[in-house]
């Protein structure tokens, strides 16, 4: 049985007519009672009650109308289905993020912009280093990664594209002597323990904490690992040594806190877009194609976070 013959068995069915169903449906009036026939034939049920003045349906020919369209509609649904998806207008896009982009415009900004252009489409976001990211890109775990890539290796297959960089910031105790110097550098808190991430948790910023320093003249000594920022702000907070963290965690307001630019050439930490390169799914062109609109709208002050206290 092919959808052909559903159709034209729905056709005659609601015109009760096969001249006005073949009318209806294009084609000759005498193929389409053989492929009636045929349709009968493979059912081997009747499903018309013919005579020279009326055509109607048997009790089994009524039960399958129902069954047919119920085929045909799944079918079409199905069809336009597959197509939307085809053309980036419905599925899921599975977005990575590192903890310190929802302190930023950039991301709520362009998941706004997407979700009113393409409302159908279901966006799942998820925290995670940035080497987890790469690992889930190659896995096809995810279709699209903001990654802090300074101080990590890109692997193969995956491609990153640079479009934003934050400069880092010294967190410093409030009470500390250095705390009211407009910059700092490096070599400023060469004696000072330093709160940072555990190793191996994914993220550059420890080889570029490693790296700065060591450009600096001096190996950094750490006094404590945290793999949440707020919680290295909070270590600061409560004197246990220095931390070195990307600017926008600026608006993390702890009382205690200083958060101070740093002088040393190379103090800053890329932000890229990674996806693999072989992703051929529209909707991730088209949602990195929203980057533009959603730069534009943060350099008109739109849709900015609140960084109140």
């Amino acid at each position: 049985m092919e959808l052909r013959h559903l159709r034209y068995f729905v056709a005659v069915a609601e015109a009760l007519n096969f001249t006005r169903a073949a009318e209806r449906l294009h084609i000759g009036q005498p193929p389409l009672s053989q492929q009636i026939q045929a349709l009968e034939a493979e059912l081997g049920v009747q499903l018309f009650e013919r005579t020279k003045r009326r055509v109607a349906l048997t009790p089994a020919g009524e039960r399958f109308l129902d069954s047919a369209r119920r085929i045909l509609g799944d079918t079409e649904r199905a069809i336009d289905e597959v197509r939307r998806i085809a053309r980036g207008e419905l599925g899921e896009l599975r977005i990575g993020f590192t903890s310190s982009l929802p302190f930023t415009a950039l991301l709520p900004n362009l998941v706004r912009r997407y979700r009113a252009q393409r409302p159908e489409v279901t966006l799942i976001l998820r925290e995670m280093f940035t080497s987890d990211q790469y690992a889930a890109l190659e896995k096809d775990e995810l279709d699209v990664g903001f990654v802090r890539y300074t101080g990590l290796a890109t692997p193969p297959g995956v491609t990153v594209r640079e479009i934003h960089h934050d400069p880092l910031r010294l967190v410093i105790n409030a009470s500390h002597p250095l705390a009211s110097r407009p910059a700092l550098s490096l070599a400023d808190v060469r004696d000072e323990g330093f709160i940072t991430y555990p190793a191996g948790t994914g993220t550059g910023l420890v080889a570029l904490l490693q790296q700065l320093c060591l450009n600096a003249g001096f190996a950094p000594r750490i006094v404590q690992t945290a793999g949440e920022a707020t919680t290295q702000i909070g270590l600061v907070a409560a004197g246990l040594g220095v931390a070195l963290l990307p600017s926008p965690l600026e608006c993390v307001r702890i009382d205690g806190v200083r958060y101070v630019p740093v002088s040393d050439s190379g103090a800053h930490l890329s932000l890229g877009i990674a996806v693999h390169e072989k992703h051929g799914k529209p909707m991730i062109t088209e949602f990195l194609g929203n980057l533009e609109g959603a730069d534009r709208d943060i350099a008109n002050n739109t849709t900015r976070p609140n960084t109140q206290p």
